[in-house]
């Protein structure tokens, strides 16, 4: 039985592995080879992760709640502006320079709670967060692509994301709902935030729009897109609620690792020798971060069992 659970275990991370990688790269393609508008992109995602969900609470995967839609417009709100800006920073920037812009959300992170929340981080752990930015400035200034477009890009999409973050563990303490009770409900409400959104920033019909005369192999692939994007978030769930988030997170950094070689070759971006030294400054920086909070998180743990 356990060797089962392990092999379950290991299925759904190789399974998180190849749908998350995937997603990175077939964006980028879309982008570069058929200029496939964002915004556009964004709300298939979101249409299709809704009817993902819908279909599997049907086949009673999950059991949605009823929730007000008052409480979830700002929540909705984020998750629209998270997805949209990572994916304008995947547009403008290098596969290497937006995954590195990524790991500013640990740091962005601490700073909301810390600030908003009046939560404490030791000592350590607040330490991290010097090689992880500095990794990252490194790493942008030297790439030979930087833009300053970019930079914004990636810039909003650390801080919607980071508070996108926050309040989705809010939520679901408030409202008493899991991950997928509560995506069920924000990816409707989101997909018709943006349907609104679309046509003031992104044409509809015609050369360039959702509705444009792009090819079959554009559609397959925007439509291909969708689904593994639905499975990113499925697994993502799945793995959580099996696992615990360290041991997604600690995961995450192989995923990290190989998105940025895979960059580099699918794409050949150039890489310079300080862009190197920026990623490997950020990723000691992350790797010492997921170590302190795993150490902290088993001496609580003790501490707790040794109470009479």
């Amino acid at each position: 039985m356990c060797v089962r659970g392990h092999g379950r275990i290991a299925a759904g991370l190789l399974l998180n592995l190849l749908v998350s990688i995937c997603i990175v790269f077939l964006n980028k393609w879309i982008y570069v080879h058929h200029g496939f508008p964002n915004m556009s992109l964004t709300l298939v995602h979101f249409v299709v992760t809704w009817l993902g969900l819908y279909v599997c609470h049907k086949l009673d995967v999950f059991a949605p709640k009823s929730l007000p839609p008052s409480r979830l417009v700002l929540l909705a709100l984020s998750f629209c502006g998270f997805v949209v800006f990572t994916n304008l920073s995947l547009q403008n920037n290098t596969i290497g320079t937006y995954q590195l812009a990524k790991a500013m959300t640990t740091p962005a992170i601490i700073v909301i709670q810390t600030l908003c929340y009046g939560k404490t981080f030791s000592t350590r752990v607040r330490l991290t967060l010097i090689p992880i930015t500095l990794g990252v400035i490194l790493n942008s200034y030297y790439d030979v692509k930087f833009n300053f477009l970019g930079m914004v890009f990636a810039a909003l999409g650390v801080v919607v994301t980071s508070l996108y973050q926050v309040w989705v563990g809010a939520k679901q303490h408030e409202l008493q709902v899991n991950s997928m009770q509560l995506l069920y409900y924000q990816a409707p409400m989101s997909s018709a935030m943006l349907l609104v959104a679309v046509p003031f920033f992104e044409p509809v019909f015609g050369e360039g729009g959702i509705f444009g005369p792009w090819s079959v192999s554009a559609l397959l692939m925007v439509l291909l897109s969708g689904v593994i994007a639905f499975m990113v978030n499925l697994s993502i769930y799945w793995i959580i609620g099996n696992t615990s988030p360290v041991t997604y997170n600690m995961f995450g950094h192989f995923k990290f690792c190989l998105t940025l070689f895979g960059g580099y070759v699918l794409f050949k971006d150039p890489l310079s020798v300080n862009q190197g030294l920026g990623m490997l400054c950020t990723l000691f920086g992350i790797l010492a971060y997921t170590h302190f909070k795993l150490s902290e998180q088993e001496g609580t743990k003790s501490k707790l069992i040794q109470r009479p």
